[in-house]
C-alpha cells in the first residue's frame, strides 16, 4: 500500500524541534511534501538561519520518515527570514527585515563583545547580517571588527554605503571620528545622529540588523525603541546582583514599550582555571532572572582571555577560533535568539502595579 502525502504531512507535524516547539506543518516549515514511489521528496524552510543544524536535523528527519513510513527522504534544508515584532504603528525600514537590539542595564558586562559576535554567530549560520554601533559616546566596533580606519563611502553625497567586515555590513560613528576625539553632545544631538546613521545607511537586504546599544535606560534606548520598528531585544548581564538590578530595568524597558525580549546571555559567568570553574561573580544569576521574567536563558559565556583579545585585536573569537567552544556558544545563541523571534511566543503578562495615596 502506498503511502499518501497525507501520511507524509502527518509525520512532518509529529517532528517538533526544540528550536521551534511545534510541527514542521504547523510552523509553516514544509514547503514542498510529495511522495513518489518509495522516496519522500521534502523542502524544509524555517524562519531562522539553520548551518549549523541543517545537517542533523535532515539525519533526524530522514531516519524518522524511514522508521514510520518506510520511505528514502531526500530532504533540502533551508530558511526563510520573515520580517517580525515590529509594532504595527512603525514601517520597517528599507534594506531591513529584522532589528535585534542588544542591551544592557550597566556598563562592564560585555555587551559590545557580545554584540559583535551576536552578529557574526548569525552570519555564520547563513543569515545575511548587518551591525551598527549606536553607542555614540564610545564606539567600540570598529576596532573590534578591525576597521577603525576605515571612512564609508558615499553614491550620492546623501547617504552611506556601510563597511563591510568579516562578511557582515557594518556602521558605526567611529567611522566618521577620529578614534581619540570624544563627542560632547547632549541626548538631543546623540538620537539624531543616531538616526541619521541608521536611515541614511544603504543596508543591502539584511535578515538581521543587530544594535550595540549603550548602556542604560536614557534618551538613546527611548528613542530606539519608540521611532524604530525593533523586532527583539537580547540582554546582557553578568551573574552578580547588581549587574542583575540594572538588567532588569533595561528588560522591564523594552517591555514596557512593546519590543519582545528573545532571552538573556549570561557574559563572564565563570573563570575556566584549568581543573575547576571559578565563579568569580557569583552563580546562576542570568538563569533567575530568565525565570523570574518568564524569558529564555540563551547562553553562558566565560570569563576569557582569548575572547578578550581577539576582539582587541579586530578578530571575534567566532571568527578567530570557529570550531572552538566560544564561537560555537555563540552560534547556539544567535540560533535561539533568531528562533525564538520567528516562533515564540509572548511572555505572560506581569500584573500592573499601581501606586496610590489611599
Amino acid at each position: 500500500m502506498s503511502v499518501t502525502r497525507d501520511q507524509l504531512l502527518s509525520v512532518l507535524d509529529s517532528y517538533v524541534h526544540p528550536l521551534i516547539g511545534r510541527g514542521l506543518v504547523a510552523a509553516g516549515a514544509v514547503a514542498r511534501a510529495e511522495v513518489q514511489d518509495d522516496t519522500a521528496q521534502v523542502v524544509i524552510e524555517l524562519g531562522f538561519p539553520v548551518q549549523g543544524i541543517s545537517a542533523d536535523l535532515a539525519q533526524e528527519l530522514g531516519a524518522k520518515l524511514n522508521a514510520e513510513l518506510g520511505l528514502i527522504a531526500e530532504l533540502a534544508i533551508g530558511k526563510r527570514i520573515d520580517t517580525h515584532g515590529a509594532r504595527a504603528n512603525l514601517q520597517t525600514l528599507p534594506g531591513i527585515r529584522n532589528i535585534i537590539a542588544v542591551a544592557s542595564g550597566k556598563g562592564g558586562v560585555g555587551k559590545s563583545t557580545v554584540a559583535a559576535n551576536l552578529a557574526l554567530a548569525l552570519h555564520a549560520e547563513g543569515a545575511r547580517v548587518g551591525l551598527l554601533d549606536a553607542d555614540i559616546y564610545g564606539p567600540s566596533q570598529p576596532r573590534m571588527f578591525g576597521v577603525s580606519s576605515a571612512r564609508p563611502t558615499s553614491p550620492d553625497g546623501k547617504r552611506m554605503n556601510p563597511v563591510p567586515a568579516h562578511g557582515i555590513q557594518t556602521m558605526s560613528i567611529g567611522y566618521l571620528v577620529d578614534e581619540d576625539q570624544p563627542m560632547i553632545w547632549r541626548g538631543p544631538m546623540v538620537t539624531q545622529a543616531l538616526g541619521q546613521l541608521l536611515n541614511e545607511t544603504i543596508w543591502d537586504d539584511v535578515e538581521y540588523l543587530v544594535i550595540d546599544l549603550p548602556p542604560g535606560t536614557g534618551d538613546i534606548q527611548l528613542t530606539l525603541s519608540q521611532r524604530i520598528p525593533v523586532s527583539g531585544a537580547v540582554i546582557v548581564t553578568t551573574p552578580q546582583e547588581i549587574a542583575l538590578l540594572d538588567a532588569k530595568k533595561g528588560l522591564q524597558m523594552f517591555r514596557r514599550v512593546e519590543v519582545p525580549v528573545l532571552g538573556i546571555v549570561e557574559n563572564m559567568a565563570w573563570y575556566d582555571c584549568g581543573d575547576h570553574r571559578d565563579y568569580i561573580f557569583g552563580q546562576g544569576g542570568g538563569e533567575r532572572m530568565a525565570a523570574q521574567y518568564g524569558v529564555e536563558l540563551l547562553g553562558q559565556l566565560p570569563l576569557s582571555t582569548p575572547i578578550r583579545e581577539q576582539a582587541d585585536n579586530g578578530q571575534p573569537i567566532v571568527v578567530a577560533a570557529p570550531d572552538g567552544e566560544a564561537a560555537q556558544t555563540y552560534r547556539q545563541i544567535a540560533r535561539r535568539a533568531a528562533a525564538q523571534l520567528a516562533y515564540g511566543t509572548p511572555a505572560a503578562d506581569f500584573p500592573t502595579i499601581e501606586i496610590s495615596d489611599d
